[in-house]
């Protein structure tokens, strides 16, 4: 992607800030330790009792890792790194603000009539996973929802467009890249439009994943035309351990009747307009009807957390849509999002859930596999229980290192009987899960750390919707376009290779 390759002046200069912050501190730090032994002699004292509370703390090893190696490299301040920086010292009014949001948008989802029993559902182990994600998150399942399933961004992207251009009331999106692009410039002409016929027209971005298009003067732009700006979590010059919590999230919301969710960002490439990484797959998802209440109300909710006090969205009922008794019921739909504020890993749960239940076959579809013990557990015990699990990765990728970690991974889930696929006709951007021709995920969460434990994300389970289908032809046909990866070339991968990748894993969390 070009933003990638072209980074602007401000997260230039930003990066080189925070360089020489934490040279300044390290340097200081290491002054003060070797002029007083008194503090360094506390320093490691500190630093033991950080390095116990790490190893028992329950969360990824990877995490503990990182932190427990930079402990043992500087041993006389990486306890005080850790209690300045570490994960339990983000912004506490941010946590705060949004635990208090969440808790509105909960009222409101429990407000819900004719939500499913166990009896409606009519599998025990699918109404577990159901309870599961209400009692973790708020988040209900519904019926009374229509789906259509998109293969390609370029067919999801027509169809957000005939929404947008039907709307009367409101367009919501948010989204984690929207670039300088044809696809953003007939999204705009059609804000525009509605703009000016009175719909109320709000964006979230994500500071590091648009800051290239959304610079100060382009968002006063916006502004004046009357479309409601919001960019979350503005990149700043210092050590803040809540800047690495991004906003990947890809919502479009019209007049609570439609609500578009997939990995789908707003760039040429997504819709196959730039082929500079080949065929880019994409898959989304379309609803129509009661599930699309918890994707508007998942926009509120992160407006309301981080936007100016004058801008919040004091009436959320507004937003909610009559019932629609003419659409036909479509299985069970669940959307829902997923924080890393909450320490709650919701998305990887949920995939964990479909692996442990899956009886014939799991197929995959991720750009990225950096994934803890637990996943690969799970996929692990799935493919020895004889179940056929398949996993599609790009064949061309968008990040070398990344791709590179990524492979290194694969051997101890060959050797387990999964199996590998490589998409031939470019980058496969694409983040689902079918299982069983009954179960399936479609959203943004990527099998990394960054998605499953750093960012906010969504997405939407499905049980026993027709797409379903649709999506198993769509993953065996993707497969059948790629290359299978097998055991013997991976393990013909030359020592510096395999000691290179093992340093890589240390920095996994990052990547």
């Amino acid at each position: 992607m070009k933003y990638l390759r072209s980074l602007s002046l401000r997260l230039g200069i930003v990066i080189v800030l925070l360089i020489l912050q934490i040279t300044v501190i390290v340097g200081v730090t290491a002054f003060v330790m070797l002029r007083f032994p008194l503090v360094s002699f506390v320093g490691y004292f500190i630093s033991l009792l950080v390095f116990l509370f790490i190893l028992q703390k329950n969360e990824a090893s990877a995490y503990k890792m990182t932190w427990i190696i930079i402990i043992l490299l500087v041993p006389s301040v990486g306890g005080v790194m850790y209690l300045m920086y570490g994960k339990e010292h983000r912004a506490r009014r941010k946590v705060e603000a949004h635990v208090q949001e969440h808790a509105l948008i909960a009222k409101l989802l429990d407000t819900d009539e004719n939500l499913p029993t166990a009896q409606q559902v009519g599998c025990d182990r699918m109404y577990s996973l159901m309870q599961y994600v209400m009692t973790a998150s708020s988040y209900h399942a519904y019926e009374n929802t229509e789906t259509k399933y998109y293969p390609f961004g370029e067919l999801m992207f027509e169809d957000m467009l005939d929404e947008i251009n039907k709307a009367e009331k409101f367009i919501f999106l948010e989204y984690f890249i929207i670039g300088k692009s044809g696809m953003w410039n007939r999204l705009l002409e059609a804000l525009e439009s509605k703009v000016a016929q009175g719909v109320e027209v709000r964006v979230i971005i994500d500071d590091i994943g648009s800051q290239k298009l959304f610079t100060n003067s382009y968002i006063s732009q916006l502004r004046a035309k009357k479309i409601r700006v919001l960019r979350f979590n503005p990149l700043i010059p210092f050590l803040f351990v809540f800047m690495n919590n991004r906003d990947h999230r890809k919502i479009l919301v019209v007049d609570g009747n439609a609500a578009f969710v997939g990995g789908l960002n707003i760039a040429d490439e997504y819709i196959n307009k730039n082929k500079r990484l080949g065929t880019w797959k994409d898959t989304g998802l379309r609803l129509k009807g009661d599930g699309v209440w918890s994707f508007t109300l998942m926009f509120i909710e992160m407006w309301d957390t981080f936007c100016k006090a004058e801008e919040r969205i004091n009436d959320h009922i507004l937003y909610k849509q009559p019932r629609d008794t003419s659409l036909t019921t479509d299985g069970f739909i669940l959307p829902y999002g997923d924080s890393p504020l909450d320490n709650n890993q919701l998305g990887e749960n949920i995939y964990i859930d479909i692996l442990n239940q899956a009886e014939k076959y799991v197929y995959i579809f991720t750009p990225y596999l950096i994934i803890s013990e637990k996943m690969i557990h799970a996929l692990q015990m799935a493919a020895m229980r004889g179940v056929e699990v398949k996993i599609v990765t790009p064949g061309i990728p968008d990040k070398k290192i990344v791709n590179r970690l990524t492979k290194s991974y694969y051997n101890s889930l060959l050797e387990a009987g999964v199996r590998i696929f490589e998409y031939e006709p470019g980058f496969l951007h694409a983040k689902s899960f079918v299982c069983d021709d009954k179960i399936a995920v479609v959203g943004t969460i990527n099998l990394d750390y960054r998605s499953l434990y750093l960012h906010f994300e969504c997405a939407a389970l499905l049980y026993n919707s027709t797409c379903i289908v649709e999506m198993r032809d769509d993953a065996l046909g993707a497969i059948g376009q790629s290359r299978e990866v097998f055991l013997d070339e991976r393990k013909a991968v030359r020592m510096v290779e395999v000691v290179f990748d093992a340093f890589l894993h240390l920095f996994a969390p990052l990547l």
